[in-house]
């Protein structure tokens, strides 16, 4: 017995000594994790930052929409007859008017020739007749029988209404013989010929070739039935600025105006149809072609503007991390009037005078400590935004750019040049709002120099 307990104490002991080895060895690995975690705790977030600004901001509504030519036409031939000439190149602008094709005119020409000659015969006929009427109208009705008369009377009113029908005949031989040249009935492109010179065609062919529209061209396209009130608003104000953009959704194609809303909403898709009418002086649209189109129906007068990767959202709403002066960051909340792929409006919580985070967000918290890029431009000065202080430069130099540079090329840089050549005889106001303005700037680069 004495024997088992002398045993079980030296595993004991062994036991003992093995946890307290295996707990000294852990106590610098746990300090030196906890120190590590507290250094990253309390190390500077490395982010990038943009200065909110405030800007006038369009709102549009954005459809998809195809290009439909606003006039087409398929020129058919209206008399049978052989092709003697094709007058037009494939795909060439044609005007009104100008000649595309002709067919033999000779048996046209023949029929007019035989409806003129009919009507010579009878204008012979009738001149006989009154002739004959007026000498029977002399002798009276003792010597000519009344009746004759009245035969002579009617052979000259059937003659003279046979006039008539010979005129008509004569314009509708005129009309088919013009038939016989083929004009085109609109301005527009030709497309691919439909016949060959050379070749019969009849009345009831498929056609000569197509003539299509393009300047202008319209776009139609379709939106959402709850946009439909604000579309209507905006057409009150006059015709909203339509912007055909290419398949990406970036480039601007063309630029025109609404022209109709559809009078009812497409009960299948929900949607209402819209047409909109471009220039296309560049030829950028084409028909059945798909564009994106973006319409303007109004516009934010000076609001506050953020980049859109600023907004964050969490349980409790959206908010943005706000640039403190001490190089922290400030967590708030804000409201958004209206956000696109770029920027978002601003109602609340943000003011043109914040700078916000833009990226860095996986570890930023309120109150952490930020680092901002070397080469990130400083704030600007507190007090008017440039474009304001450039209005301001603007205004009381009206009078001196009226008065010295009326014949200057309109670009900042020749005004200036300008404004610098007659620097003397300047107004006392535009010399002030000069001064002040290279002031600012020399303030700019020195903090900019300073960082």
């Amino acid at each position: 017995m004495a024997k088992f307990f002398k045993r079980l104490a030296a595993v004991v002991m062994t036991a003992a000594i093995a946890a307290a080895i295996i707990y000294l060895s852990m106590i610098p690995a746990a300090q030196k994790q906890l120190s590590g975690r507290q250094m990253m705790k309390n190390a500077a977030v490395p982010v990038t930052a943009a200065q909110a600004r405030t800007t006038d901001v369009p709102i549009y509504l954005d459809g998809v929409g195809t290009a439909k030519a606003r006039n087409m036409v398929t020129v058919r031939p209206q008399v049978d007859g052989r092709i003697l000439s094709i007058d037009f190149k494939e795909g060439q602008e044609v005007k009104q008017g100008d000649v595309l094709a002709k067919i033999d005119p000779s048996t046209y020409q023949a029929q007019l020739d035989q409806a003129v000659a009919k009507k010579a015969l009878d204008e012979a006929q009738l001149d006989n007749a009154r002739k004959d009427l007026e000498r029977y109208a002399q002798l009276g009705g003792n010597i000519i029988a009344q009746k004759t008369i009245d035969t002579q009377r009617a052979l000259v009113d059937q003659l003279t209404a046979q006039i008539k029908v010979d005129d008509a005949a004569i314009a509708n031989a005129k009309a088919f013989l013009s038939y016989t040249t083929i004009v085109s009935p609109i301005t527009g492109r030709s497309g691919i010929r439909l016949v060959d010179e050379g070749n019969l065609v009849r009345a009831s062919d498929a056609g000569i070739v197509v003539i299509t529209e393009l300047r202008p061209i319209s776009v139609l396209f379709t939106l959402p039935q709850q946009q439909l009130g604000r579309i209507n608003a905006a057409l009150a104000k006059g015709p909203p600025r339509a912007d055909a953009l290419d398949a990406g959704g970036k480039a601007v194609l063309d630029t025109g105006t609404l022209q109709v809303v559809d009078n009812q909403v497409d009960q299948s898709t929900g949607t209402i149809r819209l047409k909109a009418e471009f220039a296309n002086a560049n030829l950028q649209l084409w028909p059945g072609q798909f564009v994106n189109v973006r319409l303007h129906i109004d516009t934010l007068q000076q609001v506050v503007v953020i980049p859109t990767p600023a907004v964050q959202r969490g349980p409790n709403g959206t908010f943005a991390y706000v640039v403190q002066s001490e190089d922290r960051v400030a967590l708030r909340p804000l409201t958004v009037a209206y956000q696109t792929e770029t920027e978002a409006v601003i109602s609340q919580g943000i003011t043109s005078a914040d700078r916000v985070v833009t990226t860095g967000f996986s570890r930023l918290r309120d109150g952490a400590t930020i680092s901002l890029p070397e080469n990130e431009p400083p704030p600007p000065a507190p007090g008017a935004s440039p474009a304001d202080r450039a209005a301001k430069m603007r205004a009381a130099c009206a009078d001196d750019m009226k008065r010295f540079c009326a014949n200057v090329e309109r670009s900042r840089s020749a005004i200036r040049a300008c404004l610098e050549a007659n620097a003397a005889q300047l107004s006392e106001a535009c010399k002030s709002a000069a001064a002040e303005a290279v002031a600012r700037g020399k303030r700019g680069r020195e903090s900019s120099s300073t960082e």
